[in-house]
């Protein structure tokens, strides 16, 4: 996960591009509508792609709940995984259940996907099993033969694991893209700057090809005889990259996301340091520049809060939208972690194509969440502005966005900073007028 959310209370129509102070937009008012109440921690909801109407919904700490086509939310979990998962700490924790794909035929073969912090594997390495946190697991489930709102817990299968240096910086945004591959998002491996135990201590892991930290990966789930890589990833055939990985350069993708409709593209929000955050559009082969770069400034590891003047940005892509951190720069600052979202595609036409994210809080202590809508203008560059949330002076801690099969957006927050109780709350973002 990344950091902080903050109410909407005031307009403050902010347009950045890339950093930049853009024009301004026209004010967005919205509602937030509960949807689901009740849950915990709960950091993904997808629709179940069989034609039923409902969705599952994950919860931090190892189950997967069903809504049904009603929004009710049933009360027996589909799948319970939390005896595979590390501990977590209720206070703050980035480790659990991370994230959750249901395979495109899944209303033929009913296989689906989880991605989870489990136990650092016994067959690791004496170092990593002396110091590292956990192993990154994406595993394969079924539902049962005989009820569509249970999943078989014994027909698991790993897909993929990757030890983790750090409790933090985890990704494991999982989903399948338009091409029918699995895209598994991965942050740099956790603790600060890209750098310490488990670090690569010359470039650090968002650059170097050799490890799966700091990455988009992309996997074949139904070819486990090439050890689940398409033949068409970027790096394939070459010895000094690993050929699952898609893209590179990133810090902590929390959160990404295919557009329903236009070119599909895949939007990540991609949690920085200090000083900014960062939303960019992911695609083939591309680097985003972490640790070189933290969002479209240069970087320098042993000086976080100070940004060289000039670096070599030679082959790196800008992020789509830059905004202030709250902990390095407070004047004019939106929030202190970026919750990627969604490309609205909804029955609000006004909204058509706008992209919806938010930030976890402007603050660590107290819950102040964050909603954004950024636009794309004719000259192709993006700018952004706060929600107004009608009704609410402050917001819950924004943990992650949802879409539904309609294209409209919730967004899944929490009261609390940590996986504890079932105190949550899922809402449907509406318009306000």
């Amino acid at each position: 996960m990344r950091a902080t959310l903050t109410g909407l209370t005031m307009a403050a129509a902010v347009g950045l591009a890339v950093g930049l102070a853009g024009p301004a937009q026209a004010e967005v008012k919205i509602k937030l509508e509960p949807y689901v109440t009740g849950v915990n921690a709960p950091l993904a909801m997808v629709p179940i792609p069989d034609g039923s109407g409902r969705k599952a919904l994950i919860e931090q700490t190892g189950t997967v709940r069903i809504i049904d086509s009603r929004g009710r939310l049933r009360p027996e979990p589909f799948l319970d995984i939390s005896s595979k998962l590390v501990h977590l700490e209720p206070y703050f924790d980035e480790q659990g259940l991370l994230g959750i794909a249901f395979h495109p035929k899944y209303k033929e073969n009913g296989k689906f996907y989880v991605a989870y912090s489990a136990p650092l594997q016994s067959g690791a390495p004496l170092d990593r099993r002396l110091w590292w946190a956990h192993t990154n697991t994406i595993a394969e489930f079924t539902v049962s033969a005989d009820d569509p709102n249970r999943a078989n817990a014994n027909s698991i299968k790993i897909i993929s694991q990757i030890d983790w240096p750090q409790f933090n910086h985890n990704g494991h945004w999982i989903d399948f893209g338009p091409d029918g591959k699995l895209y598994v998002s991965t942050g740099d491996g956790g603790y600060a700057n890209d750098w310490g135990i488990g670090h690569n201590v010359t470039i650090g892991n968002g650059q170097d090809l050799m490890s799966p930290h700091g990455k988009m990966l992309r996997l074949d789930v139904d070819s486990p005889q090439t050890n689940y890589v398409p033949a068409d990833n970027p790096f394939v055939g070459r010895s000094d990259a690993l050929p699952q990985i898609w893209a590179l350069g990133l810090r902590n993708p929390w959160r990404c996301s295919f557009d329903m409709g236009g070119s599909h593209e895949l939007f990540c929000g991609d949690v920085q340091q200090n000083s900014y955050e960062e939303v960019s559009i992911i695609t083939k082969g591309g680097n985003y520049g972490w640790r070189r770069m933290e969002a479209d400034k240069c970087f320098d590891f042993l000086k976080p809060n100070d940004h060289p003047a000039s670096c070599d940005k030679t082959g790196l892509i800008d992020p789509i939208l830059v905004y202030k951190n709250c902990t390095a720069k407070p004047d004019g600052c939106m929030g202190i972690s970026v919750t990627g979202g969604y490309v609205y595609r909804g029955s609000h036409k006004p909204w058509d194509g706008k992209y919806i994210f938010g930030d976890w809080s402007k603050s660590f202590s107290e819950m102040d969440g964050q909603i954004f809508f950024a636009t794309k203008g004719a000259d192709g560059k993006w700018t952004m502005e706060k929600a107004t949330v009608v009704g609410m002076e402050k917001l819950p801690y924004i943990l992650a966005f949802a879409q539904d099969e309609q294209g409209e957006v919730y967004a899944l927050t929490s009261i609390t900073t940590g996986p504890v109780g079932s105190l949550d709350t899922v809402y449907k973002i509406v318009p306000a007028n």
